[in-house]
Protein backbone atom coordinates (compact mmCIF):
# COMPACT_ATOMS: atom_id res chain seq x y z
CA UNK A 1 0.00 0.00 0.00
CA UNK A 2 1.44 3.25 -1.00
CA UNK A 3 1.53 5.99 1.96
CA UNK A 4 -1.35 8.14 0.40
CA UNK A 5 -3.53 5.51 0.92
CA UNK A 6 -2.03 4.85 4.52
CA UNK A 7 -2.57 8.19 5.15
CA UNK A 8 -5.45 9.82 3.07
CA UNK A 9 -9.18 9.88 2.90
CA UNK A 10 -10.10 12.36 0.21
CA UNK A 11 -13.45 12.95 -0.59
CA UNK A 12 -14.28 14.83 -3.77
CA UNK A 13 -17.29 16.57 -4.92
CA UNK A 14 -19.42 15.23 -7.95
CA UNK A 15 -15.45 14.96 -10.47
CA UNK A 16 -12.37 16.73 -9.92
CA UNK A 17 -12.57 18.40 -13.05
CA UNK A 18 -15.61 20.64 -12.01
CA UNK A 19 -13.28 21.72 -9.33
CA UNK A 20 -15.93 20.45 -6.71
CA UNK A 21 -14.29 20.66 -3.16
CA UNK A 22 -11.67 18.09 -1.72
CA UNK A 23 -11.40 17.40 1.61
CA UNK A 24 -8.29 15.24 3.37
CA UNK A 25 -8.21 14.00 7.05
CA UNK A 26 -4.52 13.13 7.66
CA UNK A 27 -2.73 11.79 11.17
CA UNK A 28 -1.03 14.16 12.49
CA UNK A 29 2.22 11.67 12.65
CA UNK A 30 3.89 10.28 9.74
CA UNK A 31 3.93 12.70 6.54
CA UNK A 32 0.96 14.38 6.50
CA UNK A 33 2.36 17.58 4.87
CA UNK A 34 4.42 15.67 2.03
CA UNK A 35 0.80 13.94 1.01
CA UNK A 36 -1.01 17.52 1.36
CA UNK A 37 1.51 19.02 -0.70
CA UNK A 38 1.35 16.02 -3.44
CA UNK A 39 -2.45 15.72 -3.70
CA UNK A 40 -2.58 19.62 -3.91
CA UNK A 41 -0.82 19.69 -7.05
CA UNK A 42 -2.97 16.83 -8.30
CA UNK A 43 -6.04 18.38 -7.55
CA UNK A 44 -4.82 21.94 -8.50
CA UNK A 45 -3.28 20.25 -12.10
CA UNK A 46 -7.41 18.42 -12.29
CA UNK A 47 -8.97 21.71 -11.72
CA UNK A 48 -6.57 23.28 -14.26
CA UNK A 49 -4.96 25.93 -11.73
CA UNK A 50 -1.54 25.40 -12.26
CA UNK A 51 -0.53 28.86 -12.37
CA UNK A 52 -1.55 29.06 -8.70
CA UNK A 53 0.35 25.59 -8.06
CA UNK A 54 3.58 26.54 -6.35
CA UNK A 55 2.01 29.77 -3.96
CA UNK A 56 -0.80 27.24 -2.94
CA UNK A 57 1.45 24.68 -2.17
CA UNK A 58 3.65 26.87 0.03
CA UNK A 59 0.35 27.91 1.41
CA UNK A 60 -0.87 24.17 2.05
CA UNK A 61 2.39 23.03 3.98
CA UNK A 62 2.51 25.78 6.35
CA UNK A 63 -0.93 25.44 7.41
CA UNK A 64 -1.05 21.98 8.29
CA UNK A 65 2.29 22.10 9.66
CA UNK A 66 0.96 24.39 11.80
CA UNK A 67 -1.83 21.86 12.70
CA UNK A 68 0.16 19.26 13.50
CA UNK A 69 2.78 20.97 15.36
CA UNK A 70 -0.63 21.75 17.87
CA UNK A 71 -2.06 18.70 17.85
CA UNK A 72 -1.03 15.08 19.54
CA UNK A 73 -0.02 11.49 17.74
CA UNK A 74 -3.62 10.79 18.00
CA UNK A 75 -5.68 13.89 16.68
CA UNK A 76 -6.64 13.95 12.67
CA UNK A 77 -5.74 16.94 10.72
CA UNK A 78 -7.85 18.18 7.90
CA UNK A 79 -7.35 19.96 4.50
CA UNK A 80 -10.02 21.40 2.22
CA UNK A 81 -9.41 23.22 -1.03
CA UNK A 82 -12.26 24.62 -3.15
CA UNK A 83 -12.62 26.89 -5.32
CA UNK A 84 -15.47 29.96 -4.46
CA UNK A 85 -16.10 32.32 -7.16
CA UNK A 86 -12.54 33.96 -7.76
CA UNK A 87 -10.35 31.94 -4.96
CA UNK A 88 -9.17 29.17 -3.87
CA UNK A 89 -9.88 28.77 -0.62
CA UNK A 90 -7.60 26.46 1.77
CA UNK A 91 -8.09 25.24 4.83
CA UNK A 92 -6.79 23.02 7.44
CA UNK A 93 -8.35 22.25 10.74
CA UNK A 94 -7.48 19.84 13.44
CA UNK A 95 -9.95 18.28 16.35
CA UNK A 96 -8.76 19.74 19.88
CA UNK A 97 -9.12 23.00 21.55
CA UNK A 98 -6.36 25.86 21.53
CA UNK A 99 -6.30 28.21 18.98
CA UNK A 100 -3.45 29.24 16.71
CA UNK A 101 -2.00 32.89 17.06
CA UNK A 102 0.36 34.24 15.04
CA UNK A 103 3.20 35.19 17.56
CA UNK A 104 6.04 37.18 17.05
CA UNK A 105 9.69 35.71 15.99
CA UNK A 106 13.03 36.79 16.83
CA UNK A 107 15.43 37.20 14.50
CA UNK A 108 17.35 33.83 14.19
CA UNK A 109 14.30 31.60 15.77
CA UNK A 110 13.89 28.64 13.65
CA UNK A 111 10.23 27.90 13.75
CA UNK A 112 6.90 30.60 13.93
CA UNK A 113 7.30 32.16 10.47
CA UNK A 114 4.35 30.32 9.29
CA UNK A 115 1.45 33.27 9.59
CA UNK A 116 4.55 35.71 8.45
CA UNK A 117 4.74 33.50 5.22
CA UNK A 118 0.89 33.03 5.08
CA UNK A 119 0.60 36.52 5.07
CA UNK A 120 3.05 37.51 2.20
CA UNK A 121 1.28 34.55 0.00
CA UNK A 122 -2.51 34.50 0.65
CA UNK A 123 -4.66 37.48 -0.56
CA UNK A 124 -6.85 36.83 2.66
CA UNK A 125 -5.94 34.43 5.95
CA UNK A 126 -6.95 33.81 9.56
CA UNK A 127 -7.57 31.56 12.27
CA UNK A 128 -11.10 31.48 13.56
CA UNK A 129 -12.54 28.73 16.50
CA UNK A 130 -14.84 25.92 15.60
CA UNK A 131 -17.04 23.62 17.42
CA UNK A 132 -14.78 20.79 17.07
CA UNK A 133 -11.54 22.37 16.88
CA UNK A 134 -9.71 25.13 15.37
CA UNK A 135 -9.12 26.22 11.57
CA UNK A 136 -6.64 28.42 9.70
CA UNK A 137 -7.35 29.29 6.60
CA UNK A 138 -6.24 31.04 3.95
CA UNK A 139 -7.30 32.62 -0.03
CA UNK A 140 -5.50 32.75 -3.46
CA UNK A 141 -6.92 34.86 -6.16
CA UNK A 142 -6.67 31.88 -9.42
CA UNK A 143 -7.77 35.11 -12.06
CA UNK A 144 -4.46 35.64 -12.55
CA UNK A 145 -0.86 35.73 -11.55
CA UNK A 146 0.02 33.96 -8.08
CA UNK A 147 0.75 35.96 -5.38
CA UNK A 148 -0.85 38.75 -3.31
CA UNK A 149 -3.13 41.22 -5.23
CA UNK A 150 -4.09 44.40 -3.71
CA UNK A 151 -6.93 44.41 -0.87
Amino acid sequence: MTDQGKYVHACHGPTAATRGPLQLTLPACGLPVRLARQVTREVLAAWGLGHVEETAVLLVSELVTNAVRHATSTDAVTLELEVVQTCLRIEAYRRRPGLALPRTTGEFDESGFEFALVNSLANRWGVRETVTGKTAWAELDVRGEPGPQPR
